[in-house]
């Protein structure tokens, strides 16, 4: 074994017995004993989340009947309405991000997928115009320094992650302003030999059965360098993917010949670790931190630049021994309900709440925001109580 390899075995054995421990020539980089309050509750399920200079938050409501679906701005606990999304089927918003013009993306899995923009306003709301379409899936967002926005295909659990032109364009099947650059290696090829990774739930009525998560391409974030990181749920895994200084990918591809040939080779994964299991968005601070949100364990994880894992929060077990919820003297107000989306604004860091039924959630009926019940809330934001100690990297990346 080698010796960097060791050590980091070594670190993360050390990590299972609690939460992050500096050893002694490492000081603390992030919060310990890190507690979270809820920020805001929305009256739609959410997934993404994004903030500006002026410490807003940003998120896109689900819906299901009405024509459009919400844009919301968030202070404090106050959502205003900056924006629709055209919801013809019925919108599925996930990734949110801005460009270095104050201009909103969204990434709507709806239909064939698409990439809507909008400039937001709370005086007159605008509606959302196609930036790209031909995007089954679409899931996270993320910037390179050249202004072309990257985004991975989500549950339809291929792997494709495409490269949109700063013009926008269309992706499958014309390929016009988009290309397929690469893909993360799915759970299965196409003559399906592989695995597939499902989750247990708790018993209800009827009795759930497994739950498969296909997902391999779904957070998406930048580094300083220009490396890309995409978050693999269903491995519980980040992978990297390096750029020469004209942004064409230099990681190693097609070592399957199962798969694709513009498929990463497995050796591309940065680091795979238990406690990333479900991991959903990411985020990275000044120092090249990689924060996630582990949806299924109801917990925050953070991947240092070096590949070590710590386990910043997760949801304490409460008096059914289960973490979907918490014990009532303790307050519900105090947990995560699948955290989605994590965002660093600064010394803050927050994540939304998309209060699916899956794993340490279920059932989620139990939770504050009650998906399953009739309060009919469905999303909330959660921050975390103690200031981060390492400022969160300013979006997109390169845009000074």
């Amino acid at each position: 074994m080698k010796a960097k390899t060791f050590a980091a075995v070594l670190f993360a054995f050390v990590l299972c017995a609690g939460p992050f421990v500096a050893m002694a020539d490492d000081p603390p980089q992030f919060p310990q004993n890190a507690t979270f309050t809820t920020q805001a509750i929305t009256p739609l399920a959410i997934e993404g989340l994004t903030g500006d200079d002026a410490e807003n938050f940003y998120t896109t409501g689900r819906a299901t009947s009405p024509a459009l679906c919400p844009v919301w701005r968030i202070t404090g606990s106050t959502l205003v309405i900056v924006g629709f999304i055209p919801n013809p089927v019925a919108c599925n918003p996930s990734g949110i991000t801005f460009d270095r013009h104050g201009n909103l993306y969204i990434a709507d899995a709806a239909s064939s997928g698409i990439v809507w923009t909008l400039t937001p306003n709370a005086t007159t709301p605008p509606t959302a115009t196609s930036y790209a379409t031909g995007v089954p899936g679409t899931n996270g967002l993320a910037f390179d320094r050249w202004g072309n926005l990257w985004t991975g295909d989500g549950t339809t659990g291929q792997g494709r992650v495409w490269k949109i032109a700063p013009s926008g364009g269309a992706c499958e099947l014309t390929f016009i302003g988009c290309v397929e650059e690469f893909r993360i290696q799915p759970m299965a090829n196409s003559f399906n030999v592989g695995r597939q990774n499902s989750t247990l739930q708790p018993a209800q009525t009827p009795v759930a059965l497994p739950n498969p998560q296909p997902l391999v391409a779904n957070g998406l974030a930048f580094n300083q360098e220009g490396d890309l990181y995409i978050a693999d749920t269903a491995r519980g895994a980040i992978w990297k993917a390096e750029f020469d200084l004209h942004g064409n990918l230099k990681s190693k591809t097609g070592c399957d010949t199962t798969f694709t040939p513009n498929t990463l080779c497995l050796d591309n994964i940065f680091v795979a670790h238990p406690f990333l299991e479900g991991t959903d968005g990411i985020a990275l601070d000044r120092a090249g931190n990689i924060w996630n949100s582990a949806n299924e364990r109801n917990a925050i994880v953070v991947v240092t630049k070096d590949g070590r894992v710590a386990e910043v929060f997760r949801n304490p077990a409460n008096a059914a021994g289960l973490r979907n919820s918490a014990d009532p003297a303790y307050g519900n107000n105090h947990i995560l309900e699948l955290p989605t989306s994590p965002f660093l604004l600064g010394k803050k860091f927050c994540t939304s709440n998309s209060d699916g039924d899956r794993r340490d959630n279920s059932p989620r009926s139990a939770g504050e925001i009650n998906a399953g019940g009739a309060v009919g809330a469905r999303g909330k934001i959660s921050c975390m109580d103690q200031e981060l100690i390492i400022r969160g990297l300013p979006l997109p990346v390169g845009s000074d």
